[in-house]
């Protein structure tokens, strides 16, 4: 084989390998979903921006960075039906270290369970859940640069069978000696496989259906397949374009590379009105022609008041067939 040849064979299987979605190799996907509206206004891009108790999900080394504690809840009307409910706790302990703490809890509903014999219903429901619960941890090691880390609980349900897995993330932000510049990176779900368990895995069979007189109720457990989690790598820039007391202007990009899709880029922007008025926007999943996600937008209020803010933010995201699907949220700061 010429060297022209083998070069251009090696070209096909980089992109043959590289080039390709790996949907469905992966557990737990609703892990790679954004939630809270600032962040969801913003395309997600927020790896390098604290923008608020939302960041913790994205990048825990950057919850020290926020200027006070803050509690988060956000709701989202998601797709088909479908609910999702985020909360989000950032307390600082003082100007270099800060806890974190979310829960976020997607909800499929319960639909009424039917069979052959019962076409109209059996009077039985199912439903199904995902949540993940993280503690974090994040501390400003320098005036610039700080790192974070946050230990997760993740669980799957559907019916009578369940699936969970701790995992953990890691994430760092850097910031220019000027404050103008933030660079942020985060490896997300670094933890173990998961695989369905439940009391309908248990099945009655024959094992020689041809011959009598012996046991044919003996009791057996189907298996299921382990599935990893999915891995995310997040890198993040974001810039103050604009940086004045009364008005600011910031740009966010981030690269998302996860184990079980294509990589794509994030782009938002965020202007701010004595940051009291917010109006963000956004555009997701650019470099996968297949994604239903795309423009996103959103805006927020903030008000002062008894040495407290109180925060609502509301976006709106484009999902293709699925609509706009929006997002709501009240932030408390103290």
């Amino acid at each position: 084989m010429s060297s022209n040849s083998l070069y251009i064979t090696s070209l096909l299987l980089i992109q043959l390998v590289f080039g390709q979605s790996k949907v469905g190799t992966a557990s737990a996907p609703f892990l790679g979903i954004n939630v809270g509206p600032s962040s969801v206004g913003m395309s997600g891009a927020i790896t390098s921006h604290a923008i608020d108790a939302s960041v913790l999900y994205v990048n825990p080394g950057a919850i020290s960075r926020l200027d006070q504690s803050q509690v988060l809840l956000s709701k989202t009307d998601w797709i088909v039906d479908t609910q999702i409910n985020f909360i989000s706790t950032v307390i600082r302990l003082n100007q270099n270290r800060s806890l974190g703490f979310y829960i976020n809890h997607l909800d499929y509903g319960r639909e009424e369970i039917t069979d052959l014999e019962n076409q109209n219903g059996t009077g039985l429901y199912w439903s199904a859940s995902d949540i993940v619960t993280g503690g974090a941890y994040a501390q400003n090691l320098t005036d610039q640069f700080s790192i974070g880390s946050t230990l997760k609980y993740v669980h799957q349900r559907i019916h009578n069978e369940s699936a969970s897995s701790m995992a953990v993330d890691l994430g760092i932000l850097y910031r220019t000696t000027s404050e103008k510049f933030n660079i942020g990176m985060s490896i997300s779900n670094w933890g173990s496989d998961m695989s369905m368990d439940g009391k309908d895995l248990y099945k009655k069979i024959d094992l020689d259906p041809d011959h009598q007189g012996h046991n044919e109720t003996i009791v057996a457990k189907l298996k299921t397949d382990d599935w990893p989690l999915p891995l995310f790598f997040r890198f993040g820039f974001s810039g103050h374009l604009i940086s004045t007391p009364l008005f600011k202007f910031t740009l966010a990009t981030d690269a998302f590379i996860p184990s079980d899709d294509l990589e794509t880029i994030q782009v938002g922007v965020e202007s701010s009105y004595m940051n009291r008025l917010f109006l963000r926007s956004g555009y997701k999943n650019i470099g996968n022609p297949n994604s239903e996600e795309g423009f996103t937008m959103g805006a927020g209020v903030k008000i002062f008041t008894a040495g407290m803010a109180l925060g609502i933010d509301y976006s709106l995201q484009e999902f293709g067939y699925f609509g706009l699907i929006s997002h709501l949220g009240i932030s408390i700061n103290f």
